[in-house]
């Protein structure tokens, strides 16, 4: 590469540019050497006919280099050099028609400008100027031996003898000065065009990178981003909004702010800034999401308004943690009372029962007080499996795992419910393999799944279906067909001694979390495929 392709960084023309420049010539060729014939047919000619053969041939020699020129460009990977024999044709086409057309009598000297515009833009200025040299030296050798009378006469063609030596001169110097006139100011021309193309270009391309970095940054970014415009309606939300709240930006676009997300409350008829906001949000599924958000205007470089830009994250986990903490600290603060309370209140218990029973043997005891007493020793032994579930609840002791078949002790608990009378008018529905085995403490695990069915033979009432379930991967779920439980009160079904029912202690279900959480899993309520409560247990696999 020469030195002014360097300095352009241009290696050379484009396979477009040559196609075109093709073109262009087969138009110069119809135009002029149409007019050159027309000319020669004309009275100035002594013997029109013969230039006119020799203008005929020159034609088709020109379209035939034309057609040729272009099925090779097809092929061909070096440009440069196809130019360069292209600008080289030019001028020895050129100079046969002024040739042909009378020499320095020609009008059609001009014709070299346009092969100089051509090679300015096609290649280099440098190529440029010595395209103008070629074409001052060929027009100056062709005047020049019509003058001294030394140029070939083709057989029928005409040359004036009379050809002063000013004329010759003269046409020499002006033609030759608007060459080279030509070549500077088209070079340059398009040396500027070539770099302005160039600082485009990479302008584009700069403009694509930041578009790319962009579209990632929104693409990958943790939280959610969301834009709107001065009239409330969303313009954007990216990938992370997408999955947070379900919908995609098709969804969502140019619809108000206020009918997708009403709770946010950023605007209100105009922009609201918020720090440290928090909302609950439906997502597209009705699931409610607790996010929080912030909000801050959009500005252009002028600091004019051109929007809202809401950043907000998924906070329903982070909620879920702080609840559980609050549950691990309320377990710590009554495992503490439990040990103390335990045999104060047991002691004194079993004194009662004892008492009463010793004073119902009696025989002067009426009925009436005999009645009494068994209510007193219900209730003291209600009282007693209190502090049994309490201390299970509160004080549950280390899990010692083992790898057992949780579908074993499944077929063991629903032998035991079909014994046990609660369970006469309920229907067990195994959904579990033949075996599936899993690392757990056997009794502490037991315990768990006998709290489950029993408050799902509760809520049903005693009649309905109870669906036992296990997967390989440490996947367990109870579920029955009652009434379910309200979104209002799952919050609060974990809680110790929270129950809707009568005699509930509400230590079941606290039991069943407080093992389940001690085996390092999680327990979740969802909604079963009858409308009933379907416990979900996940644990690791075994």
């Amino acid at each position: 590469m020469n030195d002014s392709s360097r300095a352009t960084g241009r290696l050379g023309p484009t396979r477009s540019q040559l196609s075109w420049f093709l073109l262009f010539r087969l138009v110069v060729i119809t135009l002029f050497l149409g007019g050159a014939i027309l000319y020669q047919l004309g009275l100035r000619a002594p013997h029109p006919q013969t230039a006119v053969d020799y203008l005929f041939w020159l034609v088709g020699l020109s379209y035939a280099q034309a057609l040729f020129s272009a099925a090779v460009l097809r092929k061909i990977q070096h440009f440069k050099v196809f130019t360069q024999v292209q600008i080289t044709w030019d001028l020895f086409f050129v100079t046969s028609l002024i040739y042909l057309s009378g020499g320095i009598e020609s009008i059609y000297s001009f014709l070299y400008i346009l092969v100089i515009i051509s090679s300015a833009l096609l290649l280099t200025r440098r190529d440029s100027l010595l395209v103008a040299s070629a074409a001052s030296i060929l027009y100056g050798s062709l005047l020049d031996l019509q003058y001294f009378g030394l140029l070939p006469v083709l057989p029928g063609m005409y040359f004036s003898d009379q050809i002063d030596v000013g004329t010759v001169f003269y046409a020499i110097f002006v033609n030759v000065m608007a060459f080279f006139l030509t070549a500077l100011l088209s070079g340059t021309l398009s040396e500027r065009l070539r770099r302005s193309e160039q600082a485009l270009e990479r302008r584009q391309i700069d403009y694509e990178e930041l578009e790319n970095l962009n579209r990632t940054l929104l693409a990958n970014i943790n939280s959610g981003l969301l834009i709107i415009n001065p009239q409330g309606r969303i313009r954007l939300l990216n990938a992370a909004g997408s999955k947070i709240t379900g919908y995609t930006l098709e969804d969502v676009y140019d619809r108000d702010v206020r009918e997708v997300f009403p709770s946010l409350g950023v605007y209100e008829g105009e922009f609201r800034l918020v720090a440290r906001g928090e909302a609950r949000v439906g997502d597209r599924y009705g699931k409610v999401h607790v996010i929080g958000y912030d909000s801050t205007h959009l500005r252009d470089r002028d600091e004019r308004i051109l929007g809202l830009l809401v950043t907000f994250q998924d906070l329903s986990h982070v909620k879920l943690m702080e609840e559980q903490l609050k549950r691990a600290d309320r377990l710590a603060a009554v495992g503490r009372l439990a040990s103390g309370m335990a045999h104060e209140i047991r002691n004194p218990l079993a004194s009662i029962s004892g008492s009463v029973q010793l004073l119902m043997e009696a025989g002067n005891v009426s009925d009436d007080d005999k009645r009494l007493m068994r209510i007193v020793v219900r209730e003291a032994d209600r009282l007693s499996r209190l502090l049994t579930d309490f201390l299970l609840y509160a004080r549950p002791s280390s899990p010692v795992p083992e790898k057992i078949d949780i579908a074993a002790l499944l077929d063991e608990l629903s032998q035991l419910l079909m014994a046990d009378g609660r369970f006469s008018a309920i229907e067990i529905h195994k959904e579990y393999e033949s075996e599936v085995w899993l690392d757990l403490d056997r009794q502490q695990f037991r315990q768990a799944l006998w709290n489950l069915v029993i408050n799902g033979a509760e809520a049903m009432g005693g009649r309905g279906a109870l669906y036992l379930g296990a997967q390989a991967g440490g996947l367990i779920w109870v579920e029955d067909s009652g009434p379910g439980i309200g979104a209002d009160l799952r919050q609060k079904i974990f809680e110790p001694f929270f129950t809707t029912k009568d005699s509930g202690t509400g230590l079941g279900l606290a039991t069943v979390h407080a093992i389940v959480t001690g085996h390092g899993g999680e327990i979740e309520l969802e909604q079963g495929r009858t409308g009933g409560a379907r416990f979900v247990i996940r644990l690791g696999a075994g």
